[in-house]
């Protein structure tokens, strides 16, 4: 049965039994808090995110429910992709490694391969665009594309971290250390360190530091590939997310100094990684000539290196003085 919240105005209900009356996966179900199509509520027992019977309502009252719902959160594959967008699915996984189609989430197979899935909706609105047409059917793809490709590129890891940050940065709400925690979990925790050398500092960092997607037992050849996906690596990837930090930092210490309150006890080891949810704005993806950023100043929100637009690539390489291949 589902329990209460603290308050008898504001009844809530656990993750699993709101999955279940919306009619969803529980995978589903994380996706669409993930995209903010369902909003939570904390646990005021410190249990975790909870939803509001009324949100229930309001989603259960819909048009199209749970169709439209299910529709919104429904994810494929490249072959399932590429079908969508009737193109080769080679022609698809070029455009995903270009960095022009953004993976929502990920799994690892059994034979620990990356399968990396789309949110189907967005793929039918990059196809529907017309200034994508020559993307998806001119004989070759542009120059731009397959030099890079060439060269080994990939941004499908690090268009999943832009993306799964926002979502933990929205799912910490005003909570300012629970913010730069969401940034620092992306980061290497040596970086960390060296942004945060404050051990009292590192220790509420820990404390607030949100769940990550669980793949395979702790330790294992899985889960160390999984967490290996989940952190920045890409020197001007890197460098925006430690810029973040900082400023994100500076907030918290601003309205919340550590010296204020007293200190949760710091965790004997790694927090176990498991599942998290809320949303973000779709990440995009940045060219390989972008330079590294210095890191921008504490009093600034640093901004991210420029993205080579999703949308209208055609138009983004002749802005450039480069004719795209036909």
């Amino acid at each position: 049965m589902s329990r209460t919240g603290t308050t008898p105005d504001r009844p809530t209900c656990a993750p699993s039994r709101a999955a279940r009356e919306l009619d969803l996966k529980r995978g589903e179900f994380e996706l669409a808090v993930n995209l903010g199509l369902i909003r939570t509520v904390p646990d005021e027992g410190g249990g975790g995110r909870r939803v509001a019977r009324a949100e229930i309502d309001r989603l259960r009252s819909g048009e199209g429910f749970p169709d439209i719902l299910r529709e919104r959160v429904a994810t494929v594959g490249t072959t399932e992709g590429a079908r969508l967008m009737e193109v080769a699915p080679t022609r698809f996984t070029s455009l995903a490694r270009y960095g022009l189609l953004v993976p929502v989430t990920f799994y690892l197979n059994r034979y620990r391969t990356v399968v990396w899935l789309y949110l189907a909706e967005e793929l039918r609105q990059f196809a529907a665009e017309r200034s994508n047409a020559g993307l998806l059917t001119a004989r070759r793809t542009p120059v731009e594309i397959r030099e890079g490709l060439k060269a080994g590129m990939d941004r499908r890891p690090r268009n999943w971290r832009g993306r799964h940050v926002g979502f933990l940065t929205r799912e910490a709400g005003g909570d300012p250390w629970a913010r730069a925690a969401a940034v620092a979990c992306l980061l290497d925790p040596a970086d960390v360190a060296d942004i945060v050398p404050d051990p009292r500092e590192r220790a509420l960092l820990a404390d607030r530091r949100p769940r990550l997607p669980a793949h395979g037992a702790p330790g294992s050849a899985a889960a160390e590939l999984a967490e290996e996906l989940m952190t920045a690596s890409e020197p001007d990837e890197v460098s925006w997310f430690r810029a973040d930090l900082a400023h994100t930092l500076e907030e918290a210490r601003r309205r919340h100094p550590v010296a204020e309150g007293l200190l949760p006890t710091p965790p004997p080891g790694p927090r176990p990684l498991t599942p998290t949810a809320t949303a973000t704005p779709t990440a995009t993806a940045t060219p390989a000539s972008t330079p590294t950023p210095a890191p921008a100043p504490v009093a600034e929100r640093p901004a991210p290196p420029e993205p080579t637009p999703p949308h209208g690539l055609l138009s983004w390489l002749r802005r450039r003085g480069r004719r795209p291949a036909g």
